[in-house]
């Protein structure tokens, strides 16, 4: 069974009315179908849903965003990665089962896959927490993020939650420690590190994963610092202005790639993400293989640079700062004896080895 959205009334009415002509058993008994009336009616579904979304304002994209059937992290994972193997716990507390963690291989080379889950059920959701990660999650994933950092393989993370879990439990052990701790390995790891919001990408929660390399971002997908809900319960304090608030967050796609806080917009089959599942994926598994080839010929230090430098430009140029070259605003100046220090420790090993060698030979010669 199909879910409809309130602004898809009309949508649904021609679709329920298309299944009709389809089914040769209807209620009126056994009778022919008319191939050309389904042919139109068709047309004039997919004329109808690419009036709609071409035309969402912010807060039906939310809506769309939340959709019960849009596609979740698992399924995902299932589809575009082999070999996925999965791996719990945090080795301090316990562990969270609203992230699914675990090495895959994609298109023949390792990654280490990050997913908040939601569920696809009731059940399912209230086992995963619907989304919403614990302080054990974050910890789990910081583990197994500096575990591939360790073995130079990349991270791909898929983002889809309301924010991180509010309860008391997990405020008592360390919530916003574990989210800014999160946000700290993101930052340093030296591999490629790729997220893609898939849903909902809620406050703190979501950063704490999306602080990537590349942040990509579903047609349909939004990204905020708080729900519209929130935001308009705290400015006009009154929950109802939730499309004055999702106007004013710049929560959707466009707006952010306008901003440059998001790197890519992967686009959506006519109608959201769950209308074409086999689309969607090809459209992902496009975009995950284009953005890791982008860092196949980069080193470590690069790769960290891109990120600190990537993250540091948000704002400039938009914002108070007029200029957004980043050698003249970003880059710290090195003084000559920090550069002789960096260079010393860097090839610390080699002057050691070099030093013994001609000691051994002053050595030599002198006895």
């Amino acid at each position: 069974m199909k879910n409809y959205l309130n602004f898809e009334t009309e949508i649904k009415n021609l679709e329920i009315e298309l299944d009709k002509l389809k089914d040769p058993y209807n209620q009126e008994g056994l009778s022919e179908v008319d191939t050309n009336k389904i042919s139109n009616l068709q047309n004039e579904i997919d004329t109808k849903l690419k009036d709609v979304y071409s035309n969402l304002d912010p807060w039906q994209t939310v809506l769309v965003a939340r959709h019960e059937d849009r596609p979740k992290a698992k399924f995902f994972i299932d589809n575009l990665f082999e070999n996925f193997t999965s791996l719990s716990g945090d080795r301090f507390y316990g562990e969270d089962k609203s992230v699914i963690c675990g090495f895959a291989k994609f298109h023949n080379k390792s990654v280490l896959v990050i997913g908040q889950e939601k569920g696809e059920n009731l059940e399912q959701r209230i086992e995963r927490n619907f989304g919403m990660m614990r302080p054990e999650g974050y910890r789990k994933s910081i583990r197994l993020m500096k575990l591939a950092n360790k073995f130079k393989i990349p991270v791909i993370s898929f983002i889809d939650t309301p924010g991180a879990y509010p309860g008391v439990g997990a405020e008592e052990r360390g919530q916003a420690e574990a989210i800014a701790r999160s946000i700290e390995c993101c930052m340093e790891l030296t591999v490629p590190t790729i997220s893609i919001i898939i849903g909902e990408g809620g406050s703190g929660g979501a950063i704490a994963l999306a602080s990537s390399s590349k942040v990509l971002m579903l047609e349909n997908a939004i990204y905020s610092v708080i729900s519209p809900e929130g935001c308009a319960t705290i400015l006009w304090r009154d929950p109802k202005k939730t499309l004055e608030a999702s106007k004013a967050m710049k929560l959707s796609s466009k707006d952010l790639f306008d901003l440059k806080i998001i790197d890519e917009i992967i686009s959506e089959p006519l109608g959201g993400a769950h209308r074409d599942k086999d689309l969607i994926l090809d459209n992902v598994r496009n975009s995950i293989k284009s953005n890791l080839d982008f860092f196949i010929n980069m080193d470590k230090d690069e790769i960290l640079s891109q990120r600190k430098n990537k993250f540091l430009s948000i704002g400039r140029g938009r914002g108070f700062a007029s200029s957004t070259n980043l050698a003249d605003n970003l880059s710290m100046k090195t003084s000559f004896i920090d550069k002789v220090i960096n260079n010393f420790l860097k090839y610390k090993n080699y002057l050691l080895i070099s030093s013994l060698i001609l000691i051994l030979i002053i050595s030599f010669y002198f006895l």
